[in-house]
């Protein structure tokens, strides 16, 4: 079973793949974007593709032109929300309703600590002393990644309604309340946007192995 099926709830298409994809046609809109990039990224952007159009066949826009708008989210067809996330060994692609669902986010993250020197630009001093603890507890999990994924999906989410900036260090993780959740507090003064209010995201997470091995997924719905 892919992992985000069992992160997201019934009335989500996913569709996950492992290895590099390249059957379907290929649309200039989409390979201009990545036409001077390396063989690797080429190949890691038309497979996710290929993903999201495989998810939303299922509603009818199989054949569906995927072009980044200027924040380098894809652009979904009408009714229909959406997300996508690529790493090394996964693409995968979620896709809804609009009429059941305001917004998705997925995200997946190699299972490594974040870089040193990336923490103090990713995760408030609050999130570096929980993920302290959460280590002491359970070093299995590298969770100040998780906290990192978590940001990301919540961005995911965060912007196709506010269609603005969010950034890291405006949105705090909190995980630990239940196993495999967690929750994301916006910490901009304006969290309600088209009627849905954003101020609190609730997520599902999941590892596929211990640290250092695998991946780890976030997964956010907002109905």
């Amino acid at each position: 079973m892919p992992i985000f099926s069992k992160l997201l709830p019934e009335g989500v298409r996913v569709v996950e793949a492992r290895t590099e994809l390249d059957d379907g046609p290929r649309f200039w809109q989409e390979e201009r974007y990545v036409a001077n990039a390396v063989e690797a990224r080429q190949r890691e952007f038309r497979t996710v593709r290929i993903c999201a159009r495989q998810a939303l066949a299922e509603f009818g826009h199989g054949n569906h032109i995927l072009v980044p708008d200027d924040h380098r989210a894809p652009v979904w067809p009408p009714n229909i929300v959406g997300s996508m996330t690529h790493t090394a060994g996964l693409r995968a692609a979620a896709v809804a309703c609009a009429s059941e669902f305001s917004s998705i986010g997925i995200d997946a993250e190699p299972h490594q600590a974040l870089p040193a020197d990336a923490v103090d630009l990713i995760l408030l001093p609050e999130e570096q002393r929980l993920a302290a603890r959460l280590r002491a507890y359970d070093p299995g999990i590298a969770w100040d990644k998780l906290m990192f994924s978590a940001k990301e999906c919540v961005f995911k989410t965060w912007y196709p309604l506010a269609q603005r900036w969010l950034d890291f260090l405006e949105c705090e993780i909190t995980v630990g309340q239940e196993p495999g959740t967690f929750t994301a507090r916006i910490l901009q003064a304006n969290s309600a946007h088209r009627g849905v209010d954003l101020s609190a995201l609730r997520g599902q997470w999941m590892s596929e192995s211990p640290v250092g091995h695998g991946l780890l997924a976030t997964a956010i719905t907002v109905r």
